[in-house]
């Protein structure tokens, strides 16, 4: 697993042991990136279930201004830091334990681009959603970036949020998701 370009391009980052976590594939991480790539700069980024911190480490890497990351496993919150020290990005980089929807309805601060990839479990994924909707943390024009397994439909959500492409590349499937409105300061 390697970040794939920008600042911290080519650079190795730790993955954890065990079957607990679900690294993004390569080539999706790779196909994600190109879909977004011209709404990263400057933006602030939200990685949730965020396992190895991958995502948010190379929205970093191509010059998104901060990236927080959400996960509720230990040994998860270990390597995300050490990842962010690794490649040099520690500095924007934030690191929270706790449960994404709970951390959620607490610290309801906007966000441009949020990674969601949650245990492929469809009640996460929509609680997780609504949650979001309900604290109405995206600013105008922000992105949602939902990867489920094949087979698991991302739910529809209520305006001001459309729900843009689906993607599927293997097991895995990638759901665009856009707030209605124009970039904002954020």
């Amino acid at each position: 697993m390697r970040v794939i370009t920008g600042t911290a391009r080519g650079r190795r980052l730790r993955s954890l042991p065990g079957e607990h976590t679900r690294p993004t594939a390569a080539r999706v991480k790779e196909a994600i990136f190109s879909i977004i790539q011209f709404d990263i700069e400057g933006r602030r980024v939200l990685d949730l279930f965020a396992g190895t911190g991958q995502m948010g480490i190379e929205a970093l890497s191509r010059e998104a201004r901060e990236a927080v990351f959400v996960d509720n496993n230990q040994e998860a919150l270990s390597v995300i830091r050490a990842n962010l020290e690794h490649t040099g990005l520690s500095d924007r980089g934030q690191v929270f334990a706790g449960d994404a929807p709970a951390w959620l309805r607490r610290r309801p601060e906007p966000f441009d681009i949020i990674f969601l990839d949650p245990p492929y479990q469809p009640k996460i994924l929509t609680k997780t959603l609504n949650i979001i909707v309900s604290v109405d943390i995206l600013t105008p024009g922000g992105i949602i970036v939902c990867e489920t397994a094949a087979g698991l439909t991302p739910p529809e959500l209520p305006p001001p949020y459309e729900h843009g492409r689906t993607y599927r590349y293997g097991t895995q499937v990638v759901s665009l998701y856009r707030k209605q409105g124009n970039w904002g300061p954020s």
